[in-house]
């Protein structure tokens, strides 16, 4: 870990352990929790912990299951919503706080959708970067994705290939890593198989690093000791979490805030405020990875977003 980074507590929730990381302790009763997405980790939030902590907020990070110095367990459905979920609900209750505001990005935004609708009274706020609200749609969505995106497409390949892309990743994972935590990546055309273990094996990354040397030595070193196969497991349950979803109440009505990049490869919801009518969307100019390619902006644009609501 960088020196300012800080050390984690190891905290028993839900039937597992998670690695948690936080920052402005001397705050409690305004706390915060932030998601990381795939393949990340808590080290993520590295930009925003210090920020949120000077406005007053008691920042909770965790490595969800699977990842880092957290569970991860062997079950493949050991990662649906329902645990993912059940895991930050454990968490709020070992803090002792009966709600929080979120903050998502990628995977981690879709477990904070999640969460908010199978537990919408321990979530105050969201704030998701990167993915928005995955409507659920009368098919499973690996069904659809594989009609319209076909097989090689990485969510329907981590499902209908398992331990597959897992292993390539393990063998490649300085360079998966490198590779993959970039912008300014010129645009490509489609290219036969499946694009990520393509992105595994390519020796001479594109674009430009989004990070130091030495803070993509600690996602490197994180996945080399966990491997993939906890984080590819929630790609796992897509499925399954459609079908677990199926009687929620759709509607999310909690003040919600939505940043997207303007470059990012993750298609945007037109239809976003008849899902989440009191969301605010913000864009900017950056490819996915929001929060460590353009921190400062991200951060002013969530610290506002909060006083505006009287948080702050």
């Amino acid at each position: 870990m960088t020196t300012d980074f800080p050390e984690p507590t190891r905290v028993s929730v839900n039937g597992v352990e998670l690695e948690v990381f936080e920052a402005g302790r001397q705050n409690a009763g305004n706390p915060v929790v932030l998601c990381h997405g795939w393949p990340e980790h808590a080290f993520s939030w590295r930009h925003q912990m210090p920020a949120l902590a000077a406005a007053g907020f008691h920042v909770i990070v965790p490595n969800q299951r699977g990842y880092g110095g957290s569970s991860r367990p062997t079950e493949v459905t050991d990662y649906d919503i329902a645990h993912l979920s059940g895991d930050l609900v454990a968490l709020l209750d070992y803090y002792g706080y009966d709600d929080a505001t979120f903050v998502g990005h990628d995977w981690g935004a879709a477990v904070v959708w999640g969460l908010t609708l199978l537990h919408p009274h321990r979530v105050d706020k969201v704030i998701n970067l990167s993915l928005p609200y995955l409507e659920r749609g009368d098919r499973p969505w690996i069904e659809v994705m594989e009609d319209v995106l076909g097989s090689d497409f990485y969510f329907v390949h981590f499902n209908r290939q398992p331990g597959v892309a897992d292993a390539v990743f393990e063998e490649n994972t300085f360079q998966f890593l490198r590779n993959l935590y970039r912008k300014d990546v010129p645009p490509a055309g489609p290219q036969p198989g499946n694009a990520l273990i393509n992105l595994a094996r390519m020796e001479t990354p594109l674009g430009e690093p989004i990070m130091s040397d030495s803070e993509l030595a600690v996602f490197v070193a994180a996945f080399e000791s966990t491997g993939f196969t906890g984080g590819i497991n929630w790609y796992r349950n897509l499925d399954r979490n459609w079908r677990l979803l199926a009687d929620v109440d759709p509607i999310i009505r909690q003040p919600t805030l939505m940043i997207y990049g303007d470059r990012d490869p993750v298609a945007r919801s037109e239809r976003l405020p008849q899902f989440v009518p009191n969301v605010d969307v913000v864009s900017l100019d950056c490819g996915h990875w929001i929060q460590q390619e353009k921190p400062e902006e991200t951060n002013q644009i969530i610290l506002k977003w909060l006083d505006q609501r009287g948080v702050v």
